[in-house]
This record gives C-alpha cells, sequence and structure tokens, in this order.
C-alpha cells in the first residue's frame, strides 16, 4: 500500500482531495465538481480523473451515472492505506488512531511472541537478529528507524508459523509506521533496542510466558510514548466550505 505523497501533478490533487475528505471538510455524499475543482487547482482534466482513481481505490469516493463522483461513507474508506492514516492524523484524528493501534496490538502481538516462542525456526531468529541489528543501525534517522521497527513485527508474525497471523503485518504496519513517524518527530524517543531485544532473547530460548510478559513491556512503553506525543498532534481542524458540492 504505497502513498501517493508527492507523486507529481495527479499526485498533488490526491493529496489535496484526500486530505480534505478525511479531515471532513467535504463530507459525505457531498457531490465534487470535477471540473471546478481541476480549474481550481490548475490540473488537466486527466490528472483529475487520474487522481480519482487513486481516491477511489483507497474507497474515499465512488461515481454514478446522473449523480456523478461523490464522498463514499467513512465505513467504506481503507483506514490501513498509509495515506489515509496520515490524513487522520493531519487533520486532528490522530489521538483516536494511535489509540485504535494500541488496542490491536494489545491483542494480538503478546499472543503472537508466546506462539513464536514455541515455533520459531533458525530463519526466524536470523530475521529478528538482522531487524535488531536494523533498528541500532538506524539512531535518530527516523524512517530507518520505523523500517526496522516494522521489520521486526513483521518477523516476529511470521515466527509464529501460522501464514494468517503472518499476514496481519498488513493490518499493523501502516499504522506503526506513522506512529513511529510521530514519535521520532515530536520525541526524543527512548532507545528501542533493548524492550525489543528481550522479546527476541525470550523467543530464542523458547520461553514462551517470558515472550509474552516482554512485549506486554514493549508495548506499555510504546503507550507510554503515545501518551507524552498525543498533546503535540494536530487538533481537529474547522470545517473548510471550499470546493463543495456542483451546486456551489
Amino acid at each position: 500500500m504505497a502513498s501517493y505523497a508527492g507523486r507529481g501533478v495527479h499526485g498533488h490533487v490526491v493529496q489535496h482531495l484526500g486530505a480534505r475528505i478525511v479531515g471532513g471538510s467535504l463530507a459525505e455524499g457531498e457531490i465534487l465538481d470535477v471540473r471546478a475543482i481541476g480549474r481550481e487547482l490548475d490540473v488537466s482534466l486527466t490528472a483529475m480523473r487520474e487522481a480519482l482513481k487513486v481516491l477511489a481505490g483507497k474507497g474515499l469516493i465512488d461515481a454514478r451515472q446522473k449523480r456523478g463522483t461523490f464522498v463514499r461513507a467513512r465505513s467504506a474508506w481503507n483506514l490501513l492505506d498509509p495515506d489515509v492514516i496520515r490524513w487522520r492524523t493531519e487533520g486532528g484524528d490522530g489521538e483516536q488512531l494511535m489509540r485504535d493501534l494500541a488496542e490491536v496490538r494489545s491483542i494480538v502481538e503478546p499472543a503472537a511472541a508466546h506462539r513464536a516462542a514455541l515455533r520459531r525456526t533458525e530463519d526466524d531468529l536470523a530475521a529478528l537478529e538482522a531487524a535488531l541489528a536494523a533498528m541500532a543501525r538506524a539512531g535518530d534517522d527516523w524512517s530507518a528507524a520505523a523500517e526496522a521497527d516494522a521489520s521486526f513485527h513483521r518477523a516476529l508474525l511470521a515466527a509464529t508459523g501460522n501464514e494468517m497471523i503472518g499476514r496481519l503485518d498488513l493490518l499493523l504496519e501502516p499504522g506503526l509506521r506513522e506512529r513511529d513517524r510521530l514519535v521520532h518527530t515530536h520525541l526524543t524517543a527512548a532507545d528501542p533496542v533493548p524492550s525489543h531485544r528481550a522479546v527476541a532473547d525470550a523467543v530464542r530460548a523458547g520461553d514462551a510466558a517470558r515472550a509474552e510478559a516482554a512485549m506486554v513491556r514493549l508495548l506499555a512503553e510504546a503507550a507510554h510514548d503515545v501518551d507524552r506525543v498525543t498533546p503535540r498532534l494536530p487538533a481537529p481542524a474547522p470545517a473548510d466550505r471550499e470546493l463543495r458540492t456542483a451546486g456551489g
């Protein structure tokens, strides 16, 4: 699930409209005057159409004959899409997003660590060690740190030996990357290696109870970081009524 930020002219339109829809200034059911928006943004109709295809793929808009292009209900949005996650944060919904992510992780990851300790292979252990090494090298480079963090948690899920659990990285990773970006942007974060090392060591030792407990402690540290960063997140934006319905 790639981000479209910065991808040329149609990427600019995706960013502009996507942020407005997720932020609430273009509301559910509103009709988009595509030509008027194109004129305002000074982009071609071709670029507008390409952008609208991307937004439709994210579940934000749809088009119907006689109705036109309209904003879909929030229930249809792909809330796991990296751009949608980022737009939620920028639009003032970051605190709820981080709370939801923490809750999902608390349900999934301690149990995954428990099972990984019982089922891990040498390849799984090597993947965890590689992620830890990358984490140590990342230092203050938040992008590298986020990549290493994602690699560690992906490797842990894979180490359960359960293919369905292994694919939960698709659920967790976009939010985890946004969490890492926020923490590293707003805080001087603690060294993440020791807490992750404790999980990896317990998994290597085959100690399921210790691995689960170590993951619970890791998640508690992550929750503390979120509590510290929450006051610095954007507040909900006031409704901006530009680019409204086709009727003005």
